[in-house]
């Protein structure tokens, strides 16, 4: 504008021209925000699908060989099998049906938490849990906090579990275990034990529950080890009734012990050679083995089909209600 140019009041612009360019950035972001409340849902999704293709890999690879063995006939066996397979989501859901009020919907979640850790990578079902509470929990604030705190709850009490079944049990078989395994045992042990040591030294840090919350999870872990121990060698008492229960409950001992032993090299094939030493029937006892094993995975793969018609349930009453679009 020149100095010798008059002040003329300019015409104010209209809202009608105004608006497309408000409303262009909105129209852009729309999809990103889109994206991230969709993001607990496509996980979910993409969970599923892989528990499927791993549960498909597992029992074509040994699972379906399991299930051609000897086939209990008591239906005590299989009873206390699935008591026991259920034992770990009940007392999950207990828990954090204390933590957070969970729906009874929340069941299926932790089966599917539990499924994703079995055949996945680990810890991928406690991702797929924190996604699930986010997405249906809106009263949570922070869920990651309290799923990591029960997981680490949960590995301590399995380490302490291990360390006091290794005091017991070391001392009874450890004619029975090569000397050089005896001390790879102990230090596993060892490392067992050095875990929950520094998780309690550095509580304040690694804990967001108080404390009162910590003790209940550590008890209801317990409870769920107990039970869990309990049932799978009442199921085996059913299907071999030639051995006594006492000595299945140290064999389930046994088992857990080498289940959290850190350093131990196929696990699976020591305690099976561990059990044939003790109570003998080899043929027998190996077939059992891999007949609970394939059973595992076959209550997997059941529950993950549940879940696949569950979800699609669910969308397509979502489609209905939406009117299609």
């Amino acid at each position: 504008m020149r100095a010798d140019e008059p002040l003329t009041e300019r015409a104010p612009v209209s809202t009608a021209d105004r608006a497309p360019l408000a409303d262009a950035p909105l129209v852009a972001l729309r999809p990103v925000q889109t994206l991230r409340r969709r993001w607990p849902a496509l996980l979910g999704a993409a969970v599923t699908v892989a528990m499927m293709v791993g549960l498909l890999h597992e029992l074509l690879d040994h699972g379906l060989a399991g299930l051609r063995r000897t086939v209990p006939e008591t239906p005590g066996f299989y009873v206390y099998f699935l008591l026991s397979y259920l034992a770990l989501p009940v007392c999950d859901f207990v828990i954090f049906r204390r933590l957070w009020g969970v729906p009874p919907g929340a069941f299926l979640a932790l089966n599917k938490k539990r499924i994703a850790n079995d055949i996945l990578i680990g810890y991928s079902g406690d991702a797929y849990f924190y996604a699930w509470a986010r997405a249906r929990l809106k009263m949570v604030a922070a869920p990651f906090g309290a799923v990591k705190d029960v997981s680490i709850v949960s590995g301590i009490v399995g380490n302490l579990t291990a360390i006091l079944l290794g005091a017991v049990a070391l001392p009874l078989g450890y004619e029975l275990i090569d000397p050089e395994l005896v001390r790879t045992m102990l230090w596993s042990l060892g490392l067992a034990l050095a875990v929950p040591v520094l998780v309690v030294a550095f509580s304040s840090r690694v804990f967001s529950l108080s404390r009162g919350e910590l003790w209940f999870i550590f008890g209801i872990d317990w409870l769920r080890i107990t039970l869990t121990c309990l049932t799978i060698a009442l199921a085996w008492s059913y299907a071999m009734p030639s051995v006594s229960i006492g000595m299945w409950l140290f064999l389930v001992a046994g088992r857990q012990l080498v289940s959290r032993l850190p350093l131990v090299p196929n696990k699976d094939l020591l305690f099976a050679n561990f059990a044939i030493l003790v109570i003998g029937h080899d043929r027998t006892l190996s077939d059992l083995m891999a007949f609970t094993g394939a059973s595992t995975l076959v209550m997997h793969l059941l529950l993950t089909l549940l879940f696949g018609v569950v979800y699609v349930w669910e969308r397509t009453q979502q489609w209905r209600h939406t009117g299609g679009a």
